[in-house]
């Protein structure tokens, strides 16, 4: 291992650095002694090509030869530091700027300069952001489009590479590196449903490939391609992106392995060459709409061919280079193993530096392989990715020798030419993926609908059988009650002939007895004779009614009955109808289900015969085959494309821009307030991303979206609402006007409220973080304090959770700020609000944190703390005076180490308890 310090941070450069300078981004021009060939076709070409608009550069996935495109070089100018500034203090100068030209002179003495053309040239007062859009955007932008590209820094030690590309900007949202705003870009052009990003971070130590993310990780080896020259890197540590701040983690945790060493150019130099390597994938819809569908053999397009068109996927690359600086060994002063490791860079370097010349001069053989360097940027340099460098000089006259060295690097560099191609190709595992997905979820709906189906004859069948038996049971019930009716009737009938007939026998008899009396007593025996015959007469005819009686009604009975019986027939007959149509539906149940395990069999034979087909695509590809064999899988590809984006409806979810544009603010707002619980979680959410842009925060305030955050605050007891609602206030809260808004309306109370009841980390790290952005304002300071905003804050700190510690310290080291600001300036006297509130012994106890926001934090407000004299005291009695000197003295950021410094040899409080001390010991 080296024998150099880890590194936390990179290079410090003067505050001129970190100025916003607004400029409009134009196309760079050539220089004239790196012009293209002067053919129109050429010039065409590479104007074209260095426009950086990566969508007007053609490119194919069928293996054409790419796009002509030339190196862009950049140069960047470091401000004088402090300690030129007092070496040099008599002397100018050794280069001058001309950035409307695009041109750099380079003095040999005080009457004689050569002058360099550039791409761009960048004065010391170019912010971050301005060499972000003229050095690495156009790249990025390309690398989105499909292409491969690579920025890379090159320089002196000390000369702000790494300060350019590796900045985090976390005190400072201003001085980000490329590194972070191209990270930004590219997840803001991404979409995580259908996109990938993956990262990998690495250095070059010794000649020794060595994995950031995973130290153990420390010799990796370089794998070509023998049929494409392709390097890869198989062995290192490949991490998927979600998030900006996954990525800025990876990016801090990766430079603390960094290593770095003190020398006499650079305090903090980088002795690797660091290589960031961001892989992105991206899936491309709407290419193939037009083309027909694939039409089935009945004559209809089936539904279940909507998926067999592949997406297109296009792969990318972005290599971000920080580079090694390049020294002198008498300069540096690198001694022992430190000169090991200058030796190694400077080797490097040098291979890397005749690379160049011999593709500048279009030698027929290109040392690559002289080092691994060279070797991982074989791409970058003659390859196929678009690339920019940015070249870094001081002004300097003592290492005008480096800076001319550097200036003819970038001059040569500006003669090398890629030919940008354009990589595509199908996806056919999502495509697999997909179909079996979509084969099982037709199978389990055929089976559903087949059981429902079977489920529903067998209701039918039950329910018919029921009525069979309920109508037999009526029939019999109503033929047994007619039976019963019609015996009893015939009963009734009988009973009143018999009394109709002893009626009249006893009527026959009384004449009987009136006509003998009359008579002569000797026709009595004829008249005896003539009775009797009489009465059988009667018996006959009453025994003929009763039968003619009995048959009538036995007739009508029978009648009856034979309706009833021709009615439940035909009862029977409609049943055994409905049976006949029941038992059809199941035959064209059981045809249809044997039609779609025809279909869903025929299918499976299209994809097996798909998969073979692309299997022949792909080796033909490989082999360098024409693209006739493309037929027939394009005519498949082009209607499964068209289905499956008829099929996927509006596609992905619109972004949180085009929701608030179709949508509206005021109706996002109302939903703060719905009765559903899912409702206001999903509301607070889309307020909160929307209230993460500035450009919408004064919308927000505006439609009162701040009064309804806060009124959630004070209703709410959802953990996930308070959280959120707190972030979006947090966001808010970096508005100065927004921030007396809030204290208006007790939001320091309220905030204040569920510090005390949260016990979730991430609900206390929003809390904290919007208290710490009230803190950094000069005219909220008592009433923040009075409200309870600075015991909120330590009461936080029993959480413990870094994150919450970071967010306390920060807003302790802006209230400390704001107040040493107003003492200086006669706003304020007396003791530190801090120190009253009992913030001091917290203070101390976190200054030697070994999470680097927290002490860098502590560090800061002790010092402004420590300015006022009235502190003095308290901070010698609670340990806070040994904390300073230690700041001063070792803390890694040199302005707080000068600030810490000036402070204790100004106060004279602190001077005499330092003698004191010194006198006892």
């Amino acid at each position: 291992m080296a024998s150099g310090s880890y590194r936390n941070g990179g290079p410090k450069l003067s505050a001129k650095l970190d100025r916003q300078h607004s400029a409009v981004y134009s196309t760079p021009k050539a220089s004239a002694k790196s012009r293209p060939p002067a053919t129109p076709a050429a010039a065409s070409s590479l104007r074209r090509s260095g426009s950086g608009n990566p969508a007007s550069t053609p490119a194919s996935n069928k293996g054409d030869a790419g796009v002509p495109g030339r190196v862009r070089v950049a140069v960047r100018l470091r401000p004088r530091n402090a300690e030129e500034l007092v070496a040099d203090a008599d002397f100018a100068d050794c280069v001058e700027l001309l950035p409307e030209l695009k041109r750099l002179k380079l003095r040999k003495n005080n009457w004689d300069s050569e002058t360099y053309e550039f791409d761009e040239v960048l004065t010391e007062f170019a912010s971050q952001k301005r060499v972000y859009e003229v050095v690495a955007k156009p790249v990025v932008e390309s690398v989105l489009e499909g292409y491969n590209g690579t920025v890379m820094a090159y320089g002196q030690t000390g000369t702000g590479k790494t300060f350019t590309l590796g900045r985090l900007g976390e005190e400072d949202n201003a001085a980000r590196g490329i590194m972070v705003r191209a990270m930004e870009d590219i997840l803001a052009d991404t979409s995580p449903d259908t996109d990938s990003i993956s990262v990998s971070y690495l250095q070059l130590y010794m000649e020794t490939i060595q994995d950031l993310l995973v130290p153990g990780n420390d010799n990796i080896a370089i794998v070509e391609d023998p049929k494409t020259g392709d390097v890869s890197l198989p062995g290192a540590t490949i991490v998927e992106i979600r998030d900006q701040r996954n990525f800025v983690e990876l990016l801090r945790r990766g430079e603390a392995h960094r290593f770095a060493a003190n020398t006499k150019l650079n305090t903090e130099s980088s002795r690797s060459h660091a290589i960031l390597m961001v892989h992105v994938k991206r899936s491309i819809k709407g290419r193939h709409d037009a083309e027909p569908s694939l039409p089935r053999e009945n004559g209809n397009a089936s539904p279940l061919l909507s998926s067999l068109r592949p997406p297109i996927v296009r792969k990318s690359k972005l290599v971000v280079v920080d580079l090694a600086g390049s020294e002198r060994i008498d300069k540096s002063g690198s001694e022992g193993h430190s000169l090991e490791e200058a030796k190694s860079i400077n080797l490097s370097l040098s291979a890397l530096g005749k690379c160049i010349n011999s593709l500048a001069e279009n030698s027929p053989h290109v040392p690559f392989r002289d080092s691994k360097l060279t070797r991982l940027l074989r791409d970058s340099f003659g390859g196929t990715a678009r690339t920019s460098l940015v070249v870094t000089i001081g002004p300097s006259p003592r290492h005008r020798g480096e800076t001319a060295s550097t200036v003819m690097f970038g001059q040569r560099a500006m003669k090398v030419e890629n030919m940008v191609k354009l990589k595509e190709e199908f996806d056919y595992k999502s495509l697999c993926r997909r179909l079996d997905i979509e084969i099982d979820k037709l199978i389990a709906a055929n089976e559903r609908q087949l059981k429902d189906f079977e489920d529903e004859v067998e209701r039918i069948r039950a329910d018919a059988q029921s009525r069979i038996a309920e109508a037999e049971i009526n029939y019999m019930n109503s033929l047994e009650n007619e039976r019963s009716k019609y015996q009893t009737d015939y009963l009734e009938s009988i009973k009143k002939l018999e009394e109709k007939w002893r009626m009249n026998h006893q009527s026959s008899n009384n004449d009987k007895t009136r006509v003998a009396h009359e008579q002569c007593l000797e026709k009595t025996c004829n008249i005896e004779g003539s009775t009797a015959s009489n009465s059988e007469e009667i018996t006959r005819v009453g025994q003929l009614l009763l039968n003619e009686k009995l048959l009538r009604e036995s007739t009508e009975e029978v009648n009856d009955l034979k309706s009833q019986v021709l009615h439940w027939k035909n009862l029977e007959a409609s049943a055994s109808a409905e049976i006949i149509k029941l038992r059809k539906m199941l035959d064209n149940e059981a045809n249809q289900k044997q039609k779609l395990e025809e279909e869903i069999r025929i299918l499976k034979g299209q994809l097996l015969q798909l998969s073979v087909e692309a299997d022949k695509t792909r080796r033909s590809l490989e082999s360098g085959g024409s693209g006739k064999s493309l037929t027939g899988l394009d005519s498949i590809m082009s209607q499964a494309r068209h289905s499956q984006l008829r099929d996927s409806g509006n596609g992905p979810k619109a972004s949180i821009a085009k929701l608030f544009e179709q949508v509206g603010l005021q109706k996002i707002l109302s939903l703060l307030e719905s009765e559903d619980a899912d409702v206001r979680i999903h509301a607070v959410k889309v307020v909160a991303n929307l209230a993460a842009e500035e450009a919408n925060q004064e919308k927000i305030v505006e439609a009162g979206g701040l009064t309804s955050l806060l009124m959630l605050l004070r209703i709410s007891e959802d953990e996930t609402i308070r959280r959120v609602a707190a972030g979006a206030i947090a966001n808010l809260a970096m508005n100065e006007t927004n921030q007396e808004l809030i204290m208006a309306q007790s939001g320091i109370s309220l905030l204040s409220m569920t510090a005390a009841d949260a016990e979730d980390p991430q609900t206390l790290r929003m809390v904290a973080g919007a208290v710490a952005n009230l803190c950094g304002n000069d005219r909220l300071q008592t009433r923040l304090r009075g409200e309870g905003g600075i015991k909120a804050l330590l009461g936080m700190v029993r959480c413990g959770h870094p994150d919450v510690l970071a967010q306390v310290a920060r807003g302790i080291a802006n209230f400390a700020k704001c107040e040493s600001r107003a003492s200086t300036q006669g706003n304020k006297v007396g003791k530190s609000l801090l120190i009253e509130d009992g913030a001091l012994p917290w203070i101390v106890k976190s200054a030697n944190s070994e999470a680097a926001p927290i002490r860098r934090h502590v560090e800061l407000a002790l010092c402004h703390l420590a300015q006022h004299e009235v502190n003095a005291n308290d901070m010698i009695s609670e340990g806070a005076l040994w904390e300073l000197v230690r700041i001063s003295q070792d803390c890694s950021r040199e302005d707080i180490r000068t600030l810490a410094h000036r402070t204790l040899t100004s106060s004279p409080t602190f001077q005499s308890e330092l003698r004191r001390l010194c006198i006892e010991c």
